[in-house]
């Protein structure tokens, strides 16, 4: 197992055979996890023993995970991924909305959600030494820090956010379809396309000047989005 990709995962479900079915496939791929049942302990632990990963079920007695993942994204990047039910559309786009770096639906593979936090702890994982950068007039990439700023502010990206717009900027130019983008950034040869909607935009209301007229990424009808940029 690669080091690099281990590490603490917080599951929290009100289910306790879920969070046992969970919690023995993360452990054979070798993270450390710990659970619980609520979202005021959850909160509570993470602020006590910050995870590398949250696993959230958003339906969760007291403190719904929604409230739980807002949260958490008020206090700092924390790699998210939400468990809804089947149907809960709403909910899961709701969750991406707060800040959410992926999604696994009810019914799921227990396999499948090691995986996907895998990934997401990869993705997340920031590297010690400097690395190139990504350069688009007053926005700035570092991708070896996994940091990016605009001007001289900061910019808040979730892991996700930042991996689709690293990918905009190496691409700039070139249309991609939801579909496309879902494949090359999430990995995912299907899912819901509404993800990538979401992330973008997210990704607008941070980067661009004017969201509802977004210049760095706009939309091309009948196709999806493609980075224009403004430099």
């Amino acid at each position: 197992m690669d080091e690099s990709v281990t590490g603490r995962v917080l599951v929290v479900d009100d289910d306790a055979t879920v969070r046992d079915v969970v919690r023995r496939y993360l452990e054979l791929a070798g993270h450390e996890v710990e659970l619980v049942g609520d979202g005021e302990r959850a909160l509570r632990r993470c602020a006590e023993h910050p995870p590398d990963v949250v696993v959230l079920d958003l339906m969760l007695p007291g403190v719904d995970g929604l409230e739980v993942c807002r949260r958490l994204r008020a206090r700092g990047a924390v790699p998210v991924v939400m468990l809804t039910a089947l149907g809960e559309e709403e909910d899961r786009i709701a969750g991406l909305q707060l800040g959410a770096d992926d999604y696994v639906t009810k019914p799921f593979s227990p396999r499948e959600l090691a995986l996907r936090v895998t990934s997401v702890l990869r993705r997340a994982r920031a590297a010690t030494a400097p690395g190139p950068e990504l350069v688009d007039g007053e926005l700035r990439l570092d991708l070896g820090a996994r940091s990016a700023r605009l001007g001289a502010r900061e910019l808040a990206l979730t892991s996700r956010e930042f991996d689709l717009l690293a990918f905009f900027l190496t691409h700039r130019g070139t249309a991609f379809s939801r579909a496309e983008l879902l494949s090359r950034v999430w990995g995912w040869e299907f899912g819901d396309q509404s993800t990538v909607t979401v992330h973008v935009r997210r990704l607008r209301e941070k980067v661009e000047p004017d969201p509802a007229r977004p210049v760095r990424i706009t939309t091309v009808w009948g196709v999806g989005y493609r980075y224009d940029g403004t430099a």
